[in-house]
């Protein structure tokens, strides 16, 4: 609707500039009361005098009109361009929502020709030219999302600034439903939540700063007492575990997936003097530490994370938020004018706007927070998670071309600083978090390998580092293939960097599902690094050797080629652990989950499970069965698992790094023999046929069951009680 706070200066700071106008005003289905009111700049409704319309401002997108005593008379429920082709907005009384005015622009004093349709007003603008990203944009990219995500229903839980998200988030939010739990101090969370915890997407908690340090800290004389800093820190940590123990009670007793905000820092130095700055007796270090002790805290507890609300508020610009200009330093909220009089009392001079004086960025503010929880739920949840980026070299990792721009006669070479280093340093952080790179570029191999270390300058990337290396005249289309076969994952899973916009449809065109990026080299390294797609929620052991087990794997396939199946597969030495998880706690159950929401090829329903999820199948005498492999060419980490309820396997999830190795029939074997638990029973696997879960539908026939009737479109298989599995023997158990 509108997009400004701003009353004063140049009227085209408004959008729309409702400052350049002048309006008609009266009831909805009555006459005009007047036909000159304008907004002015200044804020005060000239044009019309009337006690109920003195002033205005605007707030959460809406428009408000204030009496003169400085409260509500009306706010904006709906803006549009008439028939005309007159701005117009609807206004409703907070006290009687049946008495409703409108607000509507006079047409221009002489019109020669109809006015060109207008857009219908919108929420939010789009980035331009002189105003770049929007915060959020910025802070959180969108740029590889493929899937949107629903959030359904939030439980906050917290004190002011809480308070402050639940009011805005639901009216900016209306496809989300927000519950709120006020928590001030040591208090005690109700039994249950205003709605079952399973409804809840989230929750989430930001604890009141001003709780854990106490009003001892206004009283700024008292730092300068000897010890008075080190008491107030630790009975901070102590009043912080007590608070975050009572606020993850629903957490722990169901599993409820948690975002806990972190303190926002002051802006300013509160020290006594400048040579106390930064020391432990500023409070500004004090709940630095207070952010790492939650932080570490936060870590402890099973489907819990922290948010960094701290580094928003930095990025937005803390001037433009934080109320620690107005309130005490341990507030830790939104500057929001709610609590002032607006003429009330008597003053030698009117109080004026806050926007006037601190131009408030709420609302931006209040996007970006969204926007994080969006992306954490995101990462969490790994929708449309990024395994693998492919670089172009081109214009792509270096300025130029290597051929025509690099030539050893030829000075100078293009410069490296700026965002070539940029990307060199991404491919690492990348390569940290378990995400493969590799290159594709149309370039003569022998002549990259020689001029490299001429053109990587300073040497902080290699050939090396690379997982796959593709450097020839091929199709780009064609050598992306490869590579997703050889790190057994499907184009959707990867991105595509290239300068070339050509290159890019090109090979989008051949393999849809691809995400392509690189036209403009300034946001390729923020998108790679800040995007929800290419983050990780907790590392894995298997996410930390990732790019060695695919050299493995490889290298394995390559020996493959030359050698008859049975002699391929006695010359594995492979070797199979089995881990029954039966708790969160067990550092294999993150993998497992992992493991089961990022498979598709290789599993028998297709079923995504979620962390409250499994710990209600473990509870309802579900058994967990994950496994290890490891061969002489590498440890492949934990690669399966299957879920086991009464005598049925119910889901089977494997990764196609395995898959050929008969790996997945020795271990259906173990779980037969897990079921039975030495009794004779009949076992029963079901599988149901997904678009993409080809590679799994035989598993249960080539592991000696036999198929039987479907049942609502589910295959059936059953193992005989007086029969034992078929399973490999170059396999061994560990």
């Amino acid at each position: 609707m509108i997009e400004t706070k701003n009353f004063v200066g140049q009227s085209n700071v408004l959008s729309p500039p409702l400052t350049e106008k002048t309006w008609s005003f009266g009831p909805l289905n009555g006459d005009f009361l007047t036909t000159s009111l304008i907004l002015s700049p200044s804020g005060k409704i000239e044009g019309y005098s009337h006690p109920n319309e003195h002033s205005w401002r605007i707030e959460n997108y809406r428009l408000l009109i204030l009496r003169k005593d400085g409260n509500v008379m009306w706010h904006s429920i709906e803006s549009f361009y008439n028939k005309d082709n007159l701005l117009t907005f609807v206004f409703e009384h907070p006290g009687n929502v049946d008495t409703r005015f409108v607000l509507q622009q006079n047409p221009p004093a002489s019109v020669t020709q109809p006015a060109a349709p207008i857009e219908p007003l919108t929420e939010r603008s789009y980035p331009t030219a002189t105003n770049g990203l929007s915060d959020a944009e910025f802070l959180f990219p969108s740029d590889l999302e493929v899937t949107p995500v629903k959030i359904g229903k939030v439980l906050l839980v917290g004190s002011c600034l809480t308070a402050l998200y639940y009011e805005q988030l639901r009216a900016q939010h209306p496809e989300t439903h927000f519950d709120y739990i006020p928590y001030n101090f040591v208090s005690i969370l109700p039994q249950s939540p205003p709605a079952p915890v399973e409804d809840y997407s989230f929750q989430y908690l930001q604890i009141p700063l001003r709780s854990i340090l106490s009003d001892r800290v206004i009283w700024g004389f008292n730092f300068n007492e000897p010890g008075f800093a080190k008491t107030i820190l630790q009975d901070a940590y102590n009043i912080l575990d007590a608070m975050l123990s009572a606020t993850m009670v629903y957490n722990e007793q169901h599993g409820l997936l948690t975002f806990v905000s972190n303190f926002i820092v002051p802006q300013m130095s509160s020290a006594s003097s400048m040579h106390d700055r930064g020391s432990n007796n500023d409070l500004v270090k004090i709940i630095q530490q207070l952010n790492d002790y939650l932080n570490e805290k936060v870590a402890s507890y099973n489907n819990a994370y922290m948010l960094d609300v701290d580094s928003v508020a930095s990025t937005i610009g803390k001037r433009y938020i934080l109320d620690d200009i107005i309130y005490f330093y341990s507030h830790g909220a939104v500057s929001y004018q709610d609590w002032d009089d607006f003429g009330a009392i008597p003053r030698n001079e009117p109080i004026p706007p806050l926007g006037t004086v601190y131009p408030v960025k709420k609302d931006a503010f209040m996007d970006a927070i969204f926007r994080q929880l969006v992306t954490a739920y995101r990462t969490v949840k790994q929708v449309d998670q990024v395994k693998a980026v492919v670089f172009d070299l081109d214009n792509t990792l270096w300025r130029g071309q290597i051929a025509e721009h690099y030539r050893p006669e030829s000075q100078p070479w293009p410069r490296t600083d700026g965002w070539p280093l940029g990307i060199w340093e991404a491919i690492h952080y990348l390569r940290g978090r378990g995400i493969l790179v590799a290159i594709c570029s149309k370039n003569d191999y022998e002549y990259v390998q020689k001029r490299w270390d001429d053109v990587i300058e300073p040497h902080f990337l290699s050939l090396d580092d690379f997982a796959s290396v593709k450097i020839n005249w091929q199709p780009k289309a064609q050598n992306i293939a490869e590579i997703c076969k050889e790190f057994n994952i499907k184009p959707k899973s990867v991105v595509f960097v290239d300068d070339n916009p050509v290159e890019r449809a090109a090979v989008t065109s051949a393999l849809p599902a691809i995400r392509a990026i690189g036209g403009n080299p300034y946001l390729t390294r923020r998108i790679l690094l800040w995007s929800a797609e290419t983050q990780i929620a907790r590392m894995t052991e298997e996410s930390t050797k990732r790019e060695e087990m695919i050299r493995g794997q490889i290298e394995r396939e390559g020996t493959r080629s030359v050698m008859d199946r049975s002699e391929f597969l006695a010359s594995l030495k492979c070797e199979v652990s089995l881990i029954n998880i039966i708790n969160a706690d067990q550092p294999e159950f993150g993998r497992a989950l992992e493991l089961t929401n990022k498979t598709n090829q290789f599993n028998t329903n297709g079923q995504r499970w979620s962390f409250e999820d499994i710990l209600e199948f473990l509870k309802s005498d579900g058994k967990i069965l994950a496994f290890k492999v490891k061969d002489r060419f590498t440890e492949y980490g934990l690669v399966g698992v299957l879920y086991l309820k009464g005598q049925e396997i119910t889901q089977y999830v494997m990764s196609c790094r395995v898959l050929g190795m008969e790996v997945e029939e020795f271990v259906v074997g173990e779980a037969v023999k897990l079921l039975r638990n030495g009794q004779t029973a009949d076992i029963i696997a079901t599988i149901k046929e997904t678009p993409d879960n080809t590679p799994c539908r035989d598993v249960y026939l080539r592991a000696g069951f036999e198929e039987i009737a479907p049942e609502g479109g589910i295959r059936r298989f059953i193992l005989a009680a007086n029969k034992l599995p078929t399973q490999p023997v170059h396999i061994k158990k560990i």
